[in-house]
Parts: structure tokens; C-alpha cells; sequence
């Protein structure tokens, strides 16, 4: 049997929170923390499919400096370039 929604969400609030660089964590940490909750099976896996990348490419990808890959050029990846978390 395959995890539950609920521990699925879990574990991906704890990659988002977790990914090494500051950066990161603050950006996709507070990203879940607002948009997670309300994301069906489809958004679950498209934002872990997202947390599979790197650091790197992923910053690349939103500020604009390389393209978007096709496979991640879709309406979750849209709301994560747009996002601006709450300041310090």
C-alpha cells in the first residue's frame, strides 16, 4: 500500500523546509507552507517532481536566467515563480 496523502504532505513540507541552501529553505518551505495543503494528487506530484531538481536550476528557472524544461512549464511551476514569501 502507498502513503497517504496526509504523510505524502508531510514528508514534502519537511524536503521543502529542509534543502540545504537558506535560500531554499525559506522559499520552498513557506511556499508549502501556504499552497501544500490545498494541492490534489496531480500538484503532488508535480511539486515533488520539482524538489527532485537542484537548487541551481530551480533559482535559474524562476528568475528567468535559463528556460522553463517543458516537463515543469505548467500552472504549479507558474505559482512558485510568483510567489514572494512574507520578509524576515
Amino acid at each position: 500500500m502507498g502513503e497517504s496523502v496526509t504523510v505524502r504532505k508531510k514528508r514534502l513540507l519537511y524536503q521543502s523546509r529542509y534543502r540545504g541552501r537558506l535560500e531554499a529553505d525559506i522559499l520552498f518551505g513557506r511556499f508549502a507552507d501556504v499552497h501544500l495543503g490545498g494541492l490534489d494528487e496531480t500538484g503532488l506530484d508535480r511539486y515533488e517532481a520539482l524538489l527532485h531538481e537542484s537548487d541551481q536550476d530551480l533559482f535559474a528557472w524562476i528568475m528567468g536566467m535559463a528556460p522553463v524544461p517543458p516537463e515543469h512549464d505548467h500552472e504549479l511551476f507558474a505559482l512558485l515563480q510568483n510567489f514572494r514569501p512574507a520578509e524576515l
